[in-house]
């Protein structure tokens, strides 16, 4: 076979592709996303660590790189590219911008460009379902739920749940921004569960209070949630985005995090939390240690997940969406992508 037979296709993805292969499959995706846990954990996987770009000129916005390679069957390498601008917000855009370049394993050829904020946003509100369906096994299922920061994520966590049978007897809701809160307020009313009573807090702390369920998803560079006793009915937490909580309350609850060494950095609350204390013993143990049953997490406590979020999961949901468009046969390949394929060149 000649090296110009070897390369394989390029192609291009849209979001508007990534949605019609996602859309609607949470159930799929969750077991996906635990397959891609499961392999991590049995140490099938590369993941290093996400490397930051910052911008002096402006110190909100940072574009993260996440290269990582996956085993197992469907084996990928790549990379997600994901910006963070949270002004974005203010002029009604998301703050969120992301491509995914998947690699053949054999030859180290990108396969596939793809829009990656709608892959990200699944990866991430898949992993909080798991993770909730995981940790609530021994607790009891949540019937009462809560939202800080009312985004994008915030809106695909809940429609996982929901997507994955969770039911729920009252929402909170709880944003910086009125208009931000009453806008997920309506979404959730809008959402299908009728019997729902939606409600929006004053304060993150009244919020929590009344919630058994609380999912973090702002855009948080620091903790803002300091008192410890608002947590004093041990509720799950769903740190999705890991500078909300003070150490103290870090201190005060169990904690699972989907891998220590990558959540430990970048000053997320649990970093905090070790600086505080210069160890990590309160870090119980990954989710990956509850699914295999290494780690059972105790009643009486707040239970909180803080999930730096793994580039592997995107690599899963990436590759899914690939081989889904290629058996409908509606993957948009680029000709002549790679073109200098001969040492020699053509003669």
């Amino acid at each position: 076979m000649s090296e110009i037979d070897s390369v394989p296709e390029f192609a291009v993805v849209s979001g508007a592709q990534v949605h019609q292969v996602l859309a609607g499959q949470e159930k799929s995706l969750v077991e996906l996303v635990e397959s891609a846990y499961r392999l991590h954990g049995a140490g099938h996987t590369v993941n290093p660590p996400s490397y930051f770009l910052r911008f002096p000129d402006r110190p909100s916005s940072r574009i993260i790189a996440l290269p990582a390679s996956l085993g197992g069957e469907r084996g990928v390498d790549g990379i997600k590219w994901i910006s963070s601008f949270p002004e974005n917000v203010a002029a009604g855009l998301p703050r969120a911008s992301a491509v995914l370049v998947l690699n053949d394993q054999a030859t180290g050829y990108p396969l596939a460009c793809m829009e990656s904020s709608i892959i990200s946003a699944t990866r991430t509100a898949a992993s909080a379902a798991l993770a909730a369906d995981w940790l609530s096994r021994d607790r009891g299922r949540p019937r009462r739920i809560g939202f800080v920061g009312t985004g994008l994520i915030a809106r695909y966590v809940h429609t996982f749940l929901a997507g994955t049978g969770w039911e729920f007897e009252d929402a909170g809701v709880f944003d910086l921004s009125a208009a931000h809160a009453a806008g997920f307020r309506d979404y959730l009313s809008a959402s299908g569960q009728s019997s729902t009573t939606v409600t929006t807090y004053e304060t993150a702390e009244d919020l929590i209070r009344a919630s058994d369920l609380v999912v973090f998803a702002t855009v948080a560079g620091e903790p803002h949630v300091h008192d410890v006793s608002a947590f004093d009915h041990a509720p799950l937490v769903l740190h999705v985005s890991l500078r909300d909580l003070a150490p103290e309350v870090i201190l005060a609850s169990v904690n699972v995090v989907d891998d220590v060494e990558h959540c430990l950095k970048a000053n997320t609350s649990v970093h905090l939390a070790e600086q505080a204390t210069g160890g990590r013993e309160f870090l119980s143990g990954t989710l990956h240690d509850v699914m295999t049953g290494a780690f059972t997490p105790p009643a009486g406590r707040p239970l909180v997940f803080s999930p730096f979020g793994l580039g592997v999961l995107d690599l899963a949901v990436g590759r899914h969406v690939l081989d889904q468009l290629r058996a409908a046969g509606e993957l948009h390949t680029v000709a002549d992508f790679f073109f200098e394929l001969d040492r020699y060149g053509k003669r």
